[in-house]
């Protein structure tokens, strides 16, 4: 017999007033029948076990098909209960027993601290965790202290001082910005190096939720709550990337994306049509392809590995210096990094690398971590979530129709195969954004993770501080440096 058939335990009991066969196997499946032969498997289905008298209740979360005709039909998670009743007191101590320590073998998360932003994408993120997320923690008996955000940056202040020594993992009930402020608090914290360590769930409740789409996308799951909720509660971890921006003494910690061109300009400016809703992107990505941008700028990079024809030679660009400016917070920003030791980024010396370098006009530069920027949007279908580089994807030339056409395929990631695309990874980066081709008076805007990064002179709402000034800067990445909560 395989070792992993060996029944752990086995036993004649009661299930829905059926006596029938129940076995435990070695590989954690649990064997019966109901007039059908069931099984359930402990590590990915089965959620946590109760009991009640002679009974014992098997909580789980199972994939069930919508209508009666369920040939082809989409799968859902749903909750599902398997009542039964061992056939003595002695066997019931045994269920208990053998039920606790295999799941107590699988080291599963006990306690999570969980974030939940009330204010992101349709501000439905409190009713998804009180009606979807605390009943599954429930169900699987994990503790969970919650904290709703109140203001930007609330998440990334709690972090800083969070004692992490009491959870198993932070989870972000949200789009992908609490998580981006939890990971920038972590490194922003004396004890950096233990705490990134901490593994980071994501819940979509946001408007992008493009960690999440690319989570679960990666085992072919759909973007779902349960199934975000389940990845976390099963306790599966993989590593992820992080790149440092850095501009003079400023930095920031990027876990998905920089956008500078086209889809920077989509992204915020289209925050003008907010009243309308999820189609103030489609409408405003129109507006803009009708009257293209170009962007006079320079793209230095260390290509990976089997990319080094891109480009011409070039020497290191040289590290960015801070450049204040009437839009900068840099001042408060350095000073905070000059008080509070913290990760610095990767330890890469990045003189002595082979850089390349391609100079504009450029219509879009994109670079992403990882491979969904949105549910709808695969910006970099090759991207992976730790091998050490990121997707860097560039359009220098298009004419409006193939464009357009492009634009379409961000769904599938089909862009990325057009002629008029450039797409490559890199290990190191470095921008050097300038003004418009058409209005040397007007610059654009750096989009990071969701959010404005720095504003040039001329742009959407130009006169609000950001981080960093609208300059030079660079980029590294430090390989698999967080660690997220993943499906497998």
């Amino acid at each position: 017999m395989d070792p992993l058939q060996r029944p752990l335990m086995s036993d004649r009991v009661t299930v829905n007033g059926t006596v029938t066969p129940l076995a435990l196997l070695a590989d954690g499946r649990l064997w019966w029948s109901e007039g059908i032969q069931r099984c359930l498997s402990v590590e990915k289905d089965v959620l946590s076990f109760v009991t009640s008298g002679p009974y014992i209740k098997i909580k789980s979360l199972v994939e069930t098909r919508d209508g009666c005709c369920s040939t082809g039909a989409p799968t859902k998670l749903a909750r599902n209960d398997v009542v039964f009743m061992p056939s003595s007191e002695e066997s019931h101590r045994l269920w208990c027993q053998k039920l606790s320590e295999f799941v107590d073998s699988l080291g599963r998360p006990k306690r999570l601290f969980v974030f939940v932003n009330p204010f992101g994408g349709k501000k439905s993120a409190t009713k998804i965790f009180d009606e979807q997320v605390k009943p599954l923690f429930e169900d699987a008996q994990i503790e969970i202290t919650v904290q709703e955000t109140k203001h930007q940056l609330h998440a990334k202040n709690v972090t800083r001082s969070l004692d992490i020594t009491k959870y198993d993992g932070i989870v972000c009930v949200s789009g992908d910005g609490i998580l981006v402020e939890v990971v920038n608090g972590l490194l922003q914290r004396e004890d950096w190096e233990t705490a990134i360590k901490i593994p980071l769930g994501v819940v979509p409740a946001g408007t992008g939720n493009g960690m999440a789409k690319s989570l679960l996308d990666s085992v072919g799951d759909p973007c779902e709550v349960a199934n975000a909720v389940h990845a976390i509660i099963r306790g599966n971890k993989r590593p992820l990337d992080v790149a440092t921006i850095i501009q003079g003494e400023i930095r920031f910690f990027s876990i998905l994306m920089l956008a500078w061109g086209l889809v920077a300009d989509i992204d915020i400016e289209s925050e003008k049509y907010r009243w309308m809703g999820s189609a103030r992107l489609d409408f405003y990505g129109l507006c803009r392809l009708l009257k293209l941008r170009q962007y006079i700028g320079c793209v230095s990079f260390v290509p990976a590995p089997g990319y080094e024809a891109f480009g011409e030679p070039t020497i290191y660009p040289g590290k960015p210096t801070t450049s204040k400016g009437s839009n900068s917070d840099q001042s408060e920003a350095e000073e905070a990094n000059r008080q509070r030791p913290c990760y610095l980024g990767p330890e890469i010396n990045l003189e002595n690398l082979n850089w390349r370098v391609i100079n504009g006009p450029f219509i879009s530069v994109w670079l992403h971590n990882v491979p969904w920027g949105a549910e709808d949007t695969m910006a970099a279908p090759d991207a992976k979530f730790s091998d050490g580089y990121l997707d860097l994807i560039m359009i220098k030339n298009c004419p409006t129709l193939p464009l357009l056409s492009m634009m379409s395929e961000l769904n599938t990631g089909g862009h990325v195969k057009s002629p008029y695309v450039t797409y490559l990874k890199v290990k190191a980066f470095s921008l050097l954004p300038g003004p418009r081709t058409k209005d040397k008076e007007k610059e654009g805007i750096i989009d990071v993770d969701g959010e404005v990064l720095a504003r040039g002179k001329g742009t959407y709402k130009s006169e609000e501080k950001t981080l960093m000034v609208y300059d030079k800067l660079q980029i590294a990445v430090d390989q698999g440096l967080a660690t997220l909560f993943t499906p497998i």
